[in-house]
């Protein structure tokens, strides 16, 4: 009978300690299946994290391709700008030393104008003392022919101005 009892406590003991195992054991699935949980949430949550990120990224690469496009386009423009701009500027390079020689030209012109006035003004006063010259010298012989000229005939009185 000591034996029974002894086999007795004995299987007793294993029994507590294989029910503290057991209870160990449903504590600690218990924590993993917690601590699981809250990793698959914690996934979860990154994955969507992850999702939103990789949507911004798609978008900002639309972004950047739309506005590296734009560039290419801003760059041509500029070019094709520039190269309108050296053609005007060649353009108004030939059109200032064509101006230039205008108003050279023009320059000489009115020097030659004004010579041709200076020159006509002379020949002018000449014609004219010439003119006053000549009408002198009519007169003159007006004058002449009136003198040996016979007041009794009509039109002789008319030319010379005799009144009868």
């Amino acid at each position: 009978m000591k034996l029974a009892v002894v086999l007795f406590g004995l299987s007793v003991a294993v029994m507590g300690v294989m029910i503290f195992q057991t209870l160990q054991q449903e504590i600690n699935m218990r924590n993993l299946k917690t601590r699981t949980n809250d990793d698959s949430i914690e996934v979860k949550k990154k994955e969507e994290a992850i999702i939103t990120m990789k949507k911004i990224v798609r978008d900002l690469k639309t972004a950047i391709a739309s506005v590296g496009a734009k560039i290419a386009e801003l760059k041509k423009k500029r070019e094709e700008a520039e190269a309108t701009l050296k053609g005007h500027e060649k353009n108004l390079e030939t059109c200032n030393t064509v101006k230039a020689e205008i108003v050279k030209n023009k320059t000489g012109i009115q020097e030659a104008i004004t010579k041709l006035k200076a020159g006509h003004e002379e020949e002018k006063k000449k014609a004219e003392t010439e003119i006053q010259g000549l009408k002198q010298q009519i007169l003159d012989r007006d004058k002449a022919i009136c003198a040996f000229a016979d007041p009794a005939i009509e039109e002789a009185r008319k030319l010379c101005g005799i009144s009868q």
